[in-house]
């Protein structure tokens, strides 16, 4: 490798990122770190502290939270993005910001390359560096854990941990959790370790919720109001409390969500390498946006609208979650789903209790729902005579499918045998 050459390196704190910092130093760069705060909980000074004792030249510690909720989260929630149906995306959500802020600074700092600390297994060295060459086409990117250099020298832990107590890299000596956690505002998630096995029960892992089972018998009841599809303010009525500001709402969502042990996704997911992976994920005020974003719609959303939305729920969720956030077909799907916002407005009133989220009534200015029409008890302008031609329509199809089946004698599936 070149000498004298300027990197920008995605910094945690941790014995991996720490290491590779001043193998960096080793092997001839200059170091810049660079440190995300999304809402994990650490402590951002010792940590840029630390990056300084290695030798790091300069420490970037950029505050992302506000913008991750406002520009990645809300985003994913109006549009239903769910990766295979039940996982929120929250590691996948915040890797596309850390990547523009790392290329932000890369630019500031005139830097040639930048480095992560992600594995060659996971999704997020896919993530970063899709971003990276996205943000900034010409950009050369270190990534250790895909170097034979850096390979051949850190076998495993051990070789690590030798190397940092040569090089007088301070790491801490504490009792190792038996699984990997990734932090921020969206959620915390639960991996490898005893983890992998997919059958072992592990209820007491949770650090953002209480139990269920151990949350409290007395349900909290809010209203959350919404504006083209984006929650504007929250209402607790069993605290007296109200929230507005994006942060702020979504961390009280966070806190009172996770009283009531809202949010718990244990499963095993297909990672975009390949790889089945299982996953635990603690997401309050994630889920509880989700639900109530969805019923609001119920109310607000046109019915072919919505239809063309759910299908494109799906692909917008494995675009996030495989690393194409800054792609044309985001940029195509990102249009559809704020087109299909622009009138979902209203509040909608639900119950956190035990691990549930009951809807108790939803009301919209926008709202497409006719009580005359919808009842049972009258008319209300609609002639139920008109059903049977509507009927008769339908079923049109359906005669001239069974008729040509019986000149042919093909059997059907709901034929008795």
């Amino acid at each position: 490798m070149e000498s004298n050459k300027k990197v920008i390196l995605a910094y945690s704190g941790g014995l991996d990122t720490s290491v590779i910092l001043k193998w960096l130093i080793d092997e001839g760069f200059e170091v810049v770190c660079f440190v995300a705060d999304v809402g994990q909980k650490d402590d951002f000074e010792d940590i840029k502290a630390k990056a300084l004792k290695v030798g790091a030249t300069k420490v970037y510690v950029s505050d992302l939270k506000k913008e991750f909720v406002t520009d990645y989260i809300y985003p994913a929630i109006k549009a239903s993005a769910l990766y295979e149906a039940r996982y929120f995306l929250g590691t996948a959500l915040a890797r596309p910001l850390i990547a523009r802020e790392h290329i932000r600074i890369a630019r500031e700092e005139k830097a040639e390359y930048v480095s992560h600390g992600s594995t060659g297994k996971g999704n997020d060295q896919v993530r970063f560096e899709l971003g990276y060459y996205a943000l900034e086409p010409e950009i050369k990117i270190l990534s250790p854990w895909k170097m034979a250099s850096f390979l051949e020298k850190f076998a495993g832990r051990t070789d690590m941990i030798n190397y940092a107590k040569e090089k007088g890299i301070p790491i801490k000596v504490s009792h190792k959790k038996p699984y990997s956690e990734d932090a921020n505002l969206m959620h915390i998630s639960h991996e490898a370790g005893i983890l992998e096995d997919p059958d072992k029960t592990a209820d007491d892992i949770f650090e953002y919720i209480v139990h269920p089972k151990n949350a409290p018998d007395a349900e909290t009841k809010i209203d959350i109001h919404f504006k083209n599809g984006e929650p504007i303010k929250v209402v607790d009525h069993t605290n007296n409390v109200t929230v507005t500001e994006p942060l702020e709402l979504f961390t009280y969502l966070n806190k009172i969500g996770g009283e009531n042990g809202i949010g718990i996704v244990d499963m095993v997911e297909n990672r975009f390498v390949g790889v089945k992976s299982r996953g635990i994920y603690e997401t309050p005020a994630g889920e509880i946006l989700y639900a109530a974003h969805r019923d609001i719609e119920g109310i607000a959303m046109d019915r072919e609208v919505m239809r063309l939305r759910d299908m494109l729920s799906p692909k917008f969720a494995e675009i996030v979650y495989n690393g194409f956030w800054f792609s044309p077909e985001m940029n195509f799907l990102m249009s559809a789903i704020n087109k299909s916002q622009e009138m979902i407005d209203g509040v909608v009133r639900l119950s956190l209790y035990k691990g549930n989220i009951i809807m108790l009534g939803r009301r919209s200015e926008n709202s497409l729902y006719n009580q005359e029409l919808s009842s049972m008890d009258n008319e209300g302008g609609f002639d139920q005579k008109d059903s049977e031609g509507f009927i008769k329509i339908n079923a049109i199809r359906l005669k001239a499918h069974t008729l040509i089946s019986q000149k042919n004698d093909v059997p059907m599936f709901y034929d008795k045998k």
